[in-house]
């Protein structure tokens, strides 16, 4: 979804969690992150906040042209280090003694799965209920929003948007159009992690075709032949406006030689696929790719080296369990 042109998202029975429990009397924070680095890590709450204001001025400089957007961020703990001191000092909290944060995730990282989005809402969610903050939908959207533009730059609100609320929606603008959940069987398979991220795909397909492209309305067209035929669970339809997408993919360049061979042979067999998430502008994978199809792709992906992954609706957001 890039210069105001509407998406379509859907969440999916795939889930990141945060424990956070009481960890002696001193203000450290200490995380633990299984799926994203082996080893935990503690800090004092001076500490984060010193971190989190260089990773402020990092940003800054990121706008300004002077820095990557890799360079705002450096390692995997560095995103929830910020996510934390953003909600204590935005809701003024007081810590009160130690806390430790454990986040467990099956979302594949760097897919096109928005599992920035869900890790960072996780965390945030977890730590108002930790400190018993009620709970306002806006408020965390808001925090979540500003913590995931640390890592991808400038988000547009769409990730969040289906971690917080579940369901199935169109994104235009910041606003949400809640949809039916879709009926016709869909797949999702995993090429594997794309080599550049969101933010410098985005970048990249920016600097070589600006905002005024016609191909921009062009997307808008198939993601409106997309909406219709979800409304009408039409498949073949919603496969014709797949095959459009996955077209003005290809044509701005983030859908990688591999991936696209996937897809061609996909729609040989009759069915369609096309990227998930930004795609790739370097490498080899693409992310994720959704396939529409009456029959699994299982034999496809299997040729390919691919996982393919079962996955549901999931008409809930984020939640205390």
């Amino acid at each position: 979804m890039v210069y105001g042109r509407p998406a379509l998202a859907m969440a999916v029975n795939r889930n990141a969690q945060a424990f956070v429990t009481m960890e002696g009397a001193e203000e450290t924070v200490s995380f633990e992150l299984p799926n994203l680095q082996a080893a935990r890590e503690s800090f004092t709450l001076r500490t984060l906040r010193d971190f989190h204001a260089r990773v402020e001025r990092n940003y800054e400089e990121f706008l300004a042209g002077k820095l990557t957007i890799r360079d705002v961020l450096r390692k995997p703990v560095d995103l929830f280090q910020y996510a934390f001191v953003t909600i204590l000092d935005g809701l003024h909290l007081k810590m009160g003694g130690g806390v430790n944060v454990r986040l467990s995730s099956n979302i594949p990282i760097g897919c096109g799965m928005g599992s920035s989005a869900a890790t960072i809402l996780s965390v945030l969610r977890g730590l108002g209920h930790y400190y018993r903050v009620e709970f306002r939908p806006e408020w965390y959207s808001r925090y979540s929003l500003e913590v995931e533009n640390m890592q991808h730059g400038q988000a547009s609100g769409l990730d969040t948007y289906v971690s917080m609320h579940g369901g199935c929606v169109r994104f235009q603008n910041g606003e949400a159009q809640e949809l039916p959940l879709p009926r016709v069987p869909l797949y999702i398979v995993n090429t594997g992690a794309p080599a550049t991220t969101t933010g410098e795909a985005v970048a990249a397909v920016a600097k070589r075709l600006g905002s005024r492209h016609a191909v921009w309305d062009e997307f808008e067209i198939a993601t409106n032949h997309m909406q219709k035929a979800l409304l009408h669970d039409d498949l073949r339809a919603f496969q014709r406006a797949l095959r459009d997408n996955h077209r003005l993919l290809n044509e701005i360049g983030v859908v990688p030689g591999r991936v696209a061979e996937f897809v061609a042979e996909t729609e040989a067999a009759g069915a369609a696929a096309k990227i998930c998430g930004a795609g790739a502008v370097a490498g080899d994978a693409g992310g994720m790719v959704l396939v529409a199809a009456k029959e699994s792709p299982g034999e496809l992906c299997a040729k390919y080296g691919y996982e393919l992954m079962t996955v549901r609706p999931d008409p809930l957001g984020v939640r205390v369990v």
